[in-house]
């Protein structure tokens, strides 16, 4: 009778934040320990269903760094780094294509439909999804120098997301599926951060939340501590002095650009918590690290 009753206590809980979010679009960035430890795959997809259920539009950008790393590894190709985006040269572009577009995509794809889904798996190349150019690193608040062009190879920014195609399958039950792959007006492709296609995606939709799936707490202060809840002025001033680094700028970047461009929440979440996703849209204390404008 507990369990029971603990259950329907939940079910309560959820019922407004269900119809708050009801026909709203839910953006999330997939990847790190969630995409690949199988019982977190299964509770994230079943989490994806469930929202595409109740009636709200779960839109899902996913990464694959890890992947990418086996193949290039036994290829004998050393992975480099720059501010945490992959240096990306002809040869590893292939490879990026191939396990993104290709193997991580479809698996992905499967696990969702498997559930009970209807999803479909994109590259920015499909219906021209995603527009990009090279990629050029922000500047920071303050900061007079105008934005620095580095030479990452084949790594891009997104221009432009084209929202209508989106729109357009969200509203046939389908569920997207992107993988973070662009292509410029000339057709060069491109590989894109996932969180800055998460959070571009997200702008474009003028989606109800960005959720960021990571393999830790959420964003840390200088003493590993959580911090749950953070304006977007305040997110500048944690790079600049070095509290949030290396990986995490991108997330915080992709999460304060998509704020400024009338996303209403973004939220950075533990991944390696079965049913994150459910846990932070559904209670009311939620998880992870709360951005907001």
């Amino acid at each position: 009778m507990e369990k029971a009753l603990e259950r329907a206590r939940i079910l309560v809980e959820a019922l407004p934040y269900i119809r708050e979010f009801a026909k709203k679009t839910i953006v999330i960035k997939y990847g790190g320990h969630a995409m690949v430890e199988p019982t977190l795959r299964q509770a994230f997809a079943q989490d994806i269903v469930l929202l595409k259920a109740v009636d709200i539009h779960p839109v899902v950008v996913h990464g694959g760094g890890p992947q990418i790393d086996q193949v290039l590894e036994r290829m004998g190709v050393q992975a480099k780094f720059v501010d945490g985006m992959r240096v990306t040269d002809s040869e590893t572009m292939d490879v990026v294509e191939m396990v993104l577009g290709g193997k991580v995509n479809k698996d992905i794809v499967s696990l969702i439909n498997r559930e009970g889904g209807k999803a479909v798996g994109l590259s920015g190349k499909d219906g021209t999804l995603i527009l990009a150019r090279p990629y050029q690193k922000p500047i920071r608040e303050g900061d007079p120098r105008p934005p620095e062009l580095i030479d990452l190879g084949h790594v891009g920014e997104v221009e432009r997301v084209n929202a209508e195609f989106l729109i357009g399958l969200c509203g046939q039950e389908i569920i997207p599926i992107i993988a973070p792959v662009g292509v410029d007006a000339s057709g060069r492709t491109f590989n894109i951060n996932a969180d800055l296609v998460a959070g571009a995606v997200a702008a474009a939709l003028h989606a109800e939340k960005l959720i960021l799936l990571t393999d830790v707490a959420g964003v840390l202060d200088l003493q590993g501590s959580l911090i749950s809840s953070l304006h977007v002025d305040q997110a500048g001033k944690l790079i600049a002095d070095g509290v949030v680094r290396s990986g995490m700028i991108p997330k915080l970047d992709c999460c304060v650009d998509a704020l400024k461009r009338e996303v209403n929440k973004a939220h950075i979440i533990d991944g390696r918590v079965p049913h994150a996703v459910i846990l932070e849209l559904f209670t009311d204390a939620g998880i992870g690290t709360e951005i907001y404008r």
